[in-house]
Formats: C-alpha cells, sequence, structure tokens
C-alpha cells in the first residue's frame, strides 16, 4: 500500500499518540485499554476528518476548484473541518446543515461546530430532517457554476474510496506504532457512522494481513445496513488502491445497540461515557459519535465480551466542540 501514488496535502498533526488508558482500565476491571487520539489531528480542534480532508482536497485542488461544498448535521465535525481545510487552502466553502434531531435550541443551532463554521468563514444553510442533502449540494453547485465558480462536492462524511485512504494511512500508522510499543492490538473500536473511518481502516488492517479485528459501534444505522454500508465502501477502496479482493465480507462488523433514538439523540450511556472519561482519563469525548462509541466499549467490557487480559484500542475521532452543542444534558458537578 503505497499511498504516496495518491494526491495529498498536509492538512493534520500525525502521527496522533496512542496512549494507555489506565484509569479506566482499572475502573472497569480489564481489559488493557488504549486510545488512538485522533481528536489531536490538529486541524481547527483535530477529529478524523482531517485525515480524509487530506486527500480529498489535494484532489479537489488537482481539479481546479475553486469553492468546496459538503454537508452534515448541524453538529457536523466534518462540517468544520472541511471548512478549516478550505480555509488554510485558500478556497472558498458552502455548508449544509441538515435538522437531523429536530433541535431548536440556540446552543445546538448555533453554537459549537456551527460557530466554529462561521468563523473560517463559510457560509451554512439549514434544511429540516430528511431532506435529499446530495441533491441539495447539487443545487449549490449548480449556483456556484452559474457565477463562473469551479465546485467540488464532498460527500457526507468524506465517507467515498479518495477519503476513506485518510484511515487506510491510519491503520499503517497504528500497526507501525504498536510494533515499535511492542503492543499486540486484540480489537479495534470506534464509532461508525458514514463508513468512510471503519472501510479505510478495515482495507488497511487487511492488506497488512495484521489480523487485527474491527468493532464500529453504529451512531445511525441498523446493523444490517451499516455493516452493507461499510463492506461496500471498503472493497471500493481497495479497488482504488489496486488491491481488489483483499476484504472477506465477516470482517466488516458493527454493533449498533447504543444508537437509542437516533442520530445525535442523547442517550443515557454516553452521557455516562463522556463523564468517565473526562474524569478518569481527562479526555473528551463528543455526543454523537465517540461519546456512543466509548458508551458501547464500556458496557462491552462490563458484559465480559473481551478477555480480561486483551489489549483493546479505542480510535477517538474527536468532535469534542460539540459538547458546546448539547450544554444542557451535562450535570453540574457540585461542591462537596
Amino acid at each position: 500500500m503505497h499511498l504516496a501514488r495518491f494526491p495529498r496535502v498536509r492538512l493534520g498533526h500525525l502521527p496522533t499518540p496512542l496512549e494507555a488508558m489506565p484509569n479506566l482500565s482499572k475502573l472497569l476491571g480489564g481489559p488493557n485499554l488504549y486510545v488512538k487520539r485522533d481528536d489531536c489531528t490538529g486541524l481547527s480542534s483535530g477529529g478524523n476528518k482531517t485525515r480524509k480532508l487530506e486527500f480529498l482536497m489535494a484532489d479537489a485542488l488537482q481539479k481546479g476548484a475553486d469553492t468546496v461544498i459538503t454537508q452534515g448535521a448541524v453538529q457536523s465535525n466534518h462540517a468544520r473541518q472541511t471548512a478549516a481545510a478550505a480555509a488554510k487552502l485558500g478556497l472558498k466553502c458552502q455548508i449544509l446543515l441538515e435538522n437531523r434531531t429536530g433541535s431548536n435550541a440556540v446552543d445546538y443551532c448555533g453554537s459549537g461546530n456551527v460557530l466554529l463554521d462561521h468563523l473560517h468563514g463559510a457560509p451554512t444553510r439549514m434544511f429540516p430532517g430528511g431532506t435529499d442533502m446530495n441533491a441539495a449540494m447539487e443545487k449549490v453547485a449548480d449556483e456556484v457554476r452559474a457565477k463562473g465558480g469551479k465546485p467540488y462536492v464532498i460527500v457526507g462524511g468524506g465517507s467515498n474510496a479518495i477519503g476513506a485512504l485518510g484511515y487506510v494511512n491510519c491503520a499503517i500508522e497504528l500497526v507501525a506504532q504498536a510494533n515499535d510499543m511492542n503492543l499486540r492490538i486484540d480489537h479495534l473500536v470506534h464509532a461508525t457512522g458514514s463508513a468512510g473511518t471503519q472501510a479505510g481502516l478495515v482495507a488497511g488492517l487487511e492488506g497488512l494481513r495484521s489480523h487485527i479485528p474491527v468493532l464500529g459501534i453504529g451512531v445511525r444505522a441498523p446493523r444490517p445496513q451499516q455493516e452493507e454500508n461499510v463492506y461496500k465502501l471498503a472493497c471500493l477502496t481497495a479497488d482504488h488502491m489496486d488491491m481488489s479482493g483483499c476484504v472477506a465480507r465477516e470482517r466488516v462488523v458493527a454493533n449498533c445497540d447504543y444508537v437509542g433514538a437516533g442520530y445525535g439523540i442523547p442517550t443515557d450511556g454516553m452521557i455516562e461515557a463522556i463523564n468517565i472519561l473526562a474524569r478518569t482519563e481527562a479526555i473528551l469525548l463528543d455526543p454523537v459519535y465517540s461519546g456512543k462509541g466509548m458508551a458501547g466499549l464500556i458496557d462491552l467490557c462490563r458484559k465480559g465480551h473481551f478477555k480480561k487480559t486483551d489489549n483493546v484500542v479505542f480510535l477517538h475521532t474527536g468532535g469534542s466542540v460539540a459538547l458546546f452543542g448539547y450544554n444542557g444534558i451535562f450535570e453540574p458537578t457540585r461542591p462537596n
């Protein structure tokens, strides 16, 4: 897997740290928990989308684009990092936000990631939940063309075969770090949504013949749909790298028991997970992705899903900026 064959711009602070979480491991009574800190990628407070954007923005520049267009939920980490990448590279950016939760709360609709979108100079347009966002992006692209611009449309989450290369790169990076640490990784767990992160990881780890199983904790779709989305994209990514056939269907696994009432809607497990990580490891999770992903990991640890001696890595996909959009769900700590 020689990724230098593909256009790439450097946006992230890579490699990101791979750290032990001894306090959380002790609290849960095992297994041995580690965290891959992709919340530390650096671009506009960091997050997993930075890795994807290194390849997507390079493709946009190669094609002569002057405006990037993308979409996501209101508190979209992807939108925020896209706006930041565009600002850094001197491109215009148009952000389309879908209100999937139906919330009209001021903090949710105007703080957190939305605030940073605007600070990076990207105008936002709000759409109700259920809108065909791909069609909406094409309409905006037509507007840009009508004014003489050259648009580049980035799918939600940056999750296509080009964006997924960012997580093939992460797979290579993770295995190298584990080798240097003499760390045998028995399981890799992360939050999975638009499929690009998991697809890239699976394609990369299978291409390396690492024998590291990946478990995606779903944040939106039912398990059959999520696994099929990831598998299709993993295969497309492998094809893009001339590695067709390297991903077996059984290597794509998602657990979608922790979604709750829907995408972006808080759960008790998510709130508990965010509080636990903040108070044991001083790590901030986000309410939509990493919080629910960690809620799943904690619950699986409690249920004995992993052996006590296993080494389990949690990939932190970032997004703590979104906490400011969910301020009301956290109970303040009172003095003793």
